[in-house]
């Protein structure tokens, strides 16, 4: 895992501050746990030790599966981070000169959207539920979060690289999930990325993130369903495409069509992935980052 001393890093932060997170997390390293033999080891009720292993889930340090037990079905948590990298201001990072664009979540161009779907102003649901229609009305340009359980979403970007300007590398960032009915942390979904029509790689996404409110969801949002997301930080470079700072494929800069006066950014949930659970995107106002669609491009100056 990469995270960095921003504030969308804080959940990570706030997940590791506390000794019986970190206790939970050195007993998972052992071994897979439910919440219960959680609870007996450490001394502490099966309500209190549900908060802490929330906190860990959502900084995406565990993840949770349901699995039969002897009296019935049973929360099992294992470890999903073996080490976390953290990126420290760096002085030649900062001064790094790049190009940024943030693309509000409902301006997406085209799309093609299979229940369960919808979306949802600051304010409002947009429409009703799992009514693929309700993606074209006027109102979802306002749209702060979005969610489908199949298809794809696109966005065109502007691209304002010089003549005098040498792309080094592209930066794509945005909070994710996956989409299940309600929310359930243990629901994968292969999520796949496309720039220009070039496949990048893909993404799983543990779960469908609940059961407490998001940083900057909204009071009136139904605490029963979809919270927040991961931050998801795409980077493609001249030797690879990189997904938290784990290479997902060979594809370089170079063949990506970087220098385009106008970008497409495809999401999608494709039909014939292993892993069909859908995506929810959090824009600005929803989830644990206040921020939309975000594209960087790092450049230097021609000689």
């Amino acid at each position: 895992m990469e995270i960095d001393i921003s504030e969308r890093s804080l959940p990570v932060f706030e997940a590791l501050a506390s000794k019986v997170r970190l206790d939970v997390i050195h007993l998972l390293a052992r071994r897979p746990m439910n919440v219960k033999e959680l609870a007996q080891t450490l001394g502490l009720s099966s309500a209190i030790m549900t908060m802490h292993i929330r906190k860990l889930e959502g900084a995406n340090i565990i993840r949770t599966e349901l699995r039969p037990g002897k009296g019935g079905r049973q929360k099992m948590c294992f470890l999903n981070a073996h080490k976390i990298e953290i990126l420290f201001p760096d002085l030649t990072r900062d001064t790094r000169k790049y190009h940024q664009t943030d693309v509000p979540v409902g301006h997406y161009s085209d799309f093609d959207v299979k229940p369960t779907c919808g979306l949802a102003t600051a304010d409002k649901v947009i429409g009703t539920f799992d009514d693929p229609r309700c993606f074209m009305l006027p109102e979802r340009v306002d749209a702060k979060i979005l969610w489908l359980g199949q298809g794809f979403l696109e966005y065109k970007v502007p691209n304002y690289l010089l003549r005098s300007e040498i792309a080094e590398e592209l930066e794509i960032s945005m909070e994710l999930s996956s989409e299940a009915p309600f929310s359930n942390s243990n629901w994968p979904s292969d999520i796949s990325f496309f720039f220009n029509g070039v496949y990048l790689g893909k993404w799983t996404s543990p779960g469908d993130f609940g059961g407490y409110r998001g940083r900057y969801t909204p009071d009136w949002w139904d605490i029963n369903i979809n919270q927040y997301g991961l931050m998801k930080i795409l980077r493609v470079k001249k030797d690879g495409c990189f997904l938290d700072g784990e290479k997902i494929s060979d594809v370089t800069l170079d063949q990506v069509d970087v220098e385009k006066q106008q970008w497409t950014f495809r999401i999608a949930v494709l039909e014939d992935a292993e892993h069909i659970g859908g995506l929810t995107l959090f824009g600005s106002n929803f989830g644990n980052y206040d921020q939309d669609l975000r594209f960087r491009l790092y450049y230097t100056k021609r000689n």
